[in-house]
């Protein structure tokens, strides 16, 4: 994710803050010096928001861990204001695994919870609830307690893109195909999402927002697992394209904003000979336009890292890596020879020609 800062790496999963996560910081620490004026009130804030989102790592772990089992690997995880994201190189599909690693991360929280629990019952007890009004060292683990069974009970929500939405999904898989799962899993999260919005109107703003925030979530995962769904049985050969813009590294950047301005191609590949050297994308022409001006190489703006295809690979795996990665754009090779290229654009225009023959067939019958 971009603007986010390494801070470390847990068992070979890379950690790291998104710069958002310091406003919060910030906000956290003024609206506790607000309220009494005082500053040790407010660092007690900040301690108390570092231990959250410690146990909001190893929420994301609980789910890293669950899918190391199942042979699917943890790229990252994330600390963002709303909490963390783990980023995996492919989600589950079987529904008893897609279960096991949805369900990890809120089962984490409930046994922080029960640990906290037994700690406070054979130390200091439990004070009121009111006592968290005014956060210090005699509440600061009950506090801690009770903000894990919140995010435990949070993320069960059955709603994407919470943890409770995946865990619904599974749960349909072994009756419904899995498309059909999604789609049930996604209008029963935007059915909860308006009622969140319309409660929120009368009672808490926030809810506003946590709804808004539920119901693009689930759009957004009916609208993976469709496309997804659409790509199954489709080749890379199917897209392939086999006339495309060639640039050279030594090409001035202006020659690819002609291609772009001339054209609709926005992604370019960079070649030297029969050698595919990189991919000029357009936010990367935009940047070194703005960085080294029009005359600049081609060599300076282009990414060397992209993803090599082959004909026979299945497009419905390398679309979203592809999107992943930002790199819309990818060679396609046959025994070392180029054959062509494979962009994003033309996939979609792929399954749009696909979707219309399909509503084609039953009309003609």
């Amino acid at each position: 994710m971009k603007w986010s800062f390494f801070i470390g790496r847990i068992s070979g999963i890379g950690l790291y803050v998104h710069w958002t996560f310091f406003i919060l910081i910030g906000w956290i620490f003024f609206s506790y010096y607000q309220k009494n004026q005082s500053t040790a009130e407010a660092f007690m804030g900040i301690w108390f928001i570092l231990a959250l989102f410690g146990c909001v790592v190893l929420h994301e772990l609980g789910h890293a861990f669950a899918a190391k089992r199942f042979n699917i690997v943890t790229k990252q995880i994330t600390l963002l204001p709303i909490g963390g994201l783990a980023q995996m190189e492919k989600l589950p599909e079987k529904p008893m695994q897609e279960l096991w690693v949805a369900i990890a991360g809120p089962l984490v929280n409930l046994v922080l919870a029960l640990l906290l629990f037994i700690y406070l019952g054979a130390t200091s007890g439990f004070p009121s609830i009111e006592t968290l009004k005014v956060l210090d060292a005699s509440n600061f683990l009950f506090g801690l307690f009770t903000a894990n069974i919140v995010l435990a009970v949070f993320n069960l929500i059955p709603a994407f893109p919470m943890d409770g939405g995946r865990v619904l999904r599974a749960l349909l898989a072994f009756k419904f195909e899995r498309g059909k799962a999604t789609r049930i899993a996604a209008n029963v999260g935007q059915l909860l999402a308006i009622g969140f919005v319309f409660l929120g109107f009368f009672s808490n703003v926030w809810l506003v927002f946590i709804g808004i925030f539920i119901y693009v979530g689930a759009e957004s995962e009916a609208g993976y697992e469709e496309t997804k769904s659409a790509l199954s049985g489709i080749t890379v050969k199917d897209a392939l394209m086999r006339r495309f813009t060639r640039l050279h590294p030594a090409d001035p950047l202006r020659k690819a904003v002609e291609a772009l301005l001339n054209g609709q191609e926005r992604e370019f590949i960079v070649m030297e000979g029969d050698v595919v050297k990189g991919i000029l994308t357009r936010n990367r022409l935009i940047q070194g336009l703005a960085d080294y001006g029009d005359s600049s190489p081609v060599s300076d703006s282009m990414r060397s890292d992209f993803v090599a295809l082959r004909p026979d690979m299945a497009l419905e795996k390398i679309y979203h890596e592809m999107l992943s990665n930002g790199c819309e754009v990818a060679p396609v090779y046959d025994g070392g020879a180029l054959l062509g290229i494979v962009d994003k654009e033309n996939v979609e225009e792929l399954l749009l020609v696909r979707k219309a023959l399909n509503q084609l067939k039953p009309a003609a019958q």
